[in-house]
């Protein structure tokens, strides 16, 4: 591809929207362009990557049994609304032609209504179907380029069994093939056990990158690989210990005191030995579940982990409303506590049992010390409820938990029978029996893949590509193309490399000054660069470049292409 005849519109400065390393990289380097927040175009250069990733996963998807479909990104809404993800994915679901039609953030509910139609028997089973298309998800808040976006491509794909072991085994084929997608694609990533979501179903894993870009937060243990998603992470971490003597209950009043800190500076002035910290304290926090409150106490600034919450409670659970919480306790948050309260009362297992707490008193301004859960507060239950941090043991070995963010790279997930069943998707097992379709879910954000491979691949200059993503093999650049000798050569290396397969990026451009096409070969990064200039033709030389080291080689003319291949 020549340069002077093609799109590749590079900036020398970042633009302010830009935070992340690879956001910044790909519209420097004109591979992306935005049309609107969260809505990208991919511009020649960063599409011939696209497709590079996409190639891989057909090939791996392929190798496992995989059937390539293209489903309809337009949905009937009704479709969505037999399976309950109307409601589960708000206002995340974009709705079209007076709320009739949605755009599909993803394609479960197609797929089991594809089988229903054509699978009748166990002899039609086990299939996996799979795509490669534009996802839509009405992102709040669309951030990091590519990796939040609003309009997506996404592989996904879907086993359909007969049996637990069936999904079992289908289940295993795509980890070991998303594997083989993610080392072909020279990304050093891990797996976490994760939350499915809205997806529903068990047994999810995540492939996930280290990133400060990264918008999930991982526990991971380097001793012995133990890799969670916060959202499900678990640790060994210390309860709380009972003391040897319970006080009494006694209420205390605490004008204006709403925040755990709060209570804690408010009791130091007015106890006699002042001593009190957030370890004594439990929050409060009231949950509606299937429309019943339900109250959640955790230890000092403990935050309720929502997606454990939702596991213990199933159905479907929120916060109560601050109108609410009037009604349901008789106080506002802040002052509100387990004694009185009428209803379920959950703890975090740190507060198994525990005695002499401070807590809301279900009254304004007023909250009650001396509280032990075990005598003050029958049928309560305890259920890991928290969050873990950094420098917690890991709960398999001895180490300690690192805590840090990451980008989702792929998501696999046991589904069951939650979109047969709802959809009527069933077949015939050997007794003749009718039974719902098992299913499983397999996720890939293919421009993800491209960001994060660059979030690990660059240094101050640019891009640094290897052979296998790189949109060229070959960047080729002629430094004076006003010079008959240096067009003749560069075209002549050009046409030969091009003749063996191997793709070039030819900087034919007469006006660009070295310096310019130096700095921009290194920001778009492919793996080697051809130098055509007048000093080295004098020795009948051209120079090489190795853009991930900056290695420099003086190579015989006659040697370019064999040079060149050697590389790759």
């Amino acid at each position: 591809m020549r340069l002077s005849k093609s799109f590749v519109p590079t900036l020398k400065e970042t633009p302010n929207e830009a935070v992340v390393t690879s956001h910044r990289l790909m519209l420097r380097a004109g591979m992306i362009k935005m049309l609107s927040a969260g809505i990208y175009s991919f511009l020649p250069l960063g599409y011939r990557v696209i497709r590079k990733i996409s190639e891989i996963i057909r090939e791996e998807m392929n190798a496992i049994g995989g059937q390539e479909f293209h489903f309809p990104g337009l949905n009937p809404k009704e479709i969505w609304e037999q399976t309950g993800r109307v409601e589960a994915f708000g206002d995340t679901l974009f709705h079209i032609k007076n709320r009739e039609y949605v755009l599909a953030p993803t394609h479960e509910e197609i797929v089991a209504s594809t089988a229903k139609n054509h699978i009748q028997s166990y002899k039609d089973l086990p299939q996996i179907w799979y795509q490669i298309q534009t996802k839509y998800r009405n992102e709040t808040r669309p951030r990091s380029g590519v990796i939040r976006g609003r309009q997506f491509l996404m592989k996904d794909a879907y086993t359909l069994d007969a049996t637990a072991e069936g999904l079992d085994k289908g289940y295993m084929l795509h980890d070991k093939a998303y594997r083989n997608i993610f080392d072909r694609c020279g990304l050093d990533y891990f797996v976490v056990g994760a939350s499915s979501g809205t997806m529903g179903g068990s047994g999810s894993e995540e492939f996930m990158v280290k990133s400060d870009a990264g918008e999930d937060n991982v526990a991971h243990c380097t001793e012995c690989d133990y890799a969670a998603n916060l959202e499900v992470a678990t640790s060994n971490v210390d309860s709380k210990k009972r003391d040897d003597k319970s006080e009494e209950v006694k209420e205390i009043s605490t004008p204006n005191v709403k925040t755990i800190n709060e209570l804690c500076e408010f009791l130091k002035t007015r106890l006699p030995d002042g001593q009190v910290d957030e370890t004594q304290c439990a929050k409060s926090r009231v949950y509606i579940a299937d429309e019943k409150p339900v109250l959640v106490l955790m230890l000092g600034n403990e935050e309720v982990n929502e997606v454990k919450l939702q596991k213990e409670l199933g159905g479907n659970v929120r916060p109560a409303h601050p109108e609410e919480l009037i009604e349901i306790t008789g106080a506002e948050a802040g002052s509100i506590g387990p004694i009185g309260f009428q209803g379920r009362i959950i703890a975090d297992n740190r507060l198994k049992d525990a005695n002499n707490l401070y807590s809301g008193a279900n009254k304004n301004d007023f909250h009650l010390g001396g509280i032990d859960l075990k005598r003050d507060v029958k049928g309560i239950e305890y259920f890991d409820l928290r969050f873990v941090s950094s420098g917690e043991e890991c709960p398999n070995c001895n180490n300690k938990l690192d805590v840090f963010t990451a980008i989702e790279l792929g998501h696999i997930f046991k589904l069951g029978t939650k979109y047969s069943e709802a959809l009527g998707a069933t077949f015939l097992d050997e007794d003749g029996n009718e039974k719902p379709i098992i299913m499983g879910s397999y996720g890939i954000g293919v421009e993800r893949l491209m960001a994060c491979y660059i979030e690990q691949h660059n240094d101050e200059n640019g891009i640094i590509w290897d052979k296998t993503l790189a949109p060229f093999q070959v960047h080729l650049m002629g430094l004076n193309m006003k010079n008959e000798n240096v067009v003749k050569t560069a075209d002549s290396i050009y046409e030969k490399l091009t003749s063996e397969n191997i793709e070039v990026l030819y900087d034919d451009r007469i006006d660009a000054q070295a310096g310019y096409k130096f700095k921009e070969a290194d920001l778009l990064g492919m793996p080697i660069q051809v130098i055509v200039g007048n000093k080295k033709l004098n020795e009948n030389k051209v120079e090489l470049k190795l853009r991930a080291t900056g290695e420099r080689l003086d190579v015989e003319l006659g040697s370019v292409i064999e040079k060149v291949k050697e590389f790759i």
